[in-house]
């Protein structure tokens, strides 16, 4: 790519990402009250990414072959009691990782 070409592509990955980050701002003006699908969105998003993100993350475990899926099984646990008990998403995420990155480097 030309001098000119990496600018006008920086360029446009800026005005891109200053959209994104200010049309909610000016369309969701502070005088009108959110809609109510944004707020319903705004609910149950979270939850459905999530459950997007578990199933992205075990999708590859191969239950007959190799570990049989059991470091993937006790990292799951690990991090579902945590979070019952801590309440602290971030937490138990990082101690799920840090679980299963243990267990396939020096286990299994």
């Amino acid at each position: 790519m030309t001098l000119t070409q990496q600018l006008v592509t920086i360029a446009l990955c800026v005005l891109a990402t200053l959209i994104t980050r200010f049309l909610p701002f000016l369309v969701f003006s502070n005088k009108r009250p959110t809609p109510a699908f944004v707020r319903y969105l705004g609910d149950v998003l979270p939850g459905a990414i999530f459950g997007m993100l578990i199933v992205y993350c075990l999708k590859d475990v191969q239950l007959l072959s190799g570990s049989h899926g059991l470091p993937e099984a006790l990292a799951l646990g690990a991090t579902v009691l945590l979070h019952l008990w801590k309440k602290n998403l971030l937490l138990s995420m990082a101690v799920g990782t840090l679980c299963y990155m243990t267990m396939i480097h020096f286990v299994f």
